[in-house]
């Protein structure tokens, strides 16, 4: 399963860290993704979201 929300499509950037020498090396910018019961096309799923997602109620918890 790909890091990715099921809401928005959000995933995982690349770029680079920076040292203090200025020498760059290759890293992952990930997003703040969260495991949740959410009711996804009528059924009762556990999918990842996004934080951003849940914030703005973009999603639809199931309990």
């Amino acid at each position: 399963m790909s890091y990715k929300c099921v809401v928005c499509g959000k995933g995982s950037s690349s770029g680079n860290t920076i040292s203090h020498s200025h020498k760059a090396s290759k890293r992952l910018f990930r997003p703040n993704l969260q495991s949740l019961n959410i009711l996804l096309d009528g059924k009762k799923t556990r999918e990842y979201v996004c934080t951003s997602c849940i914030k703005s109620n973009k999603v639809k918890k199931a309990i």
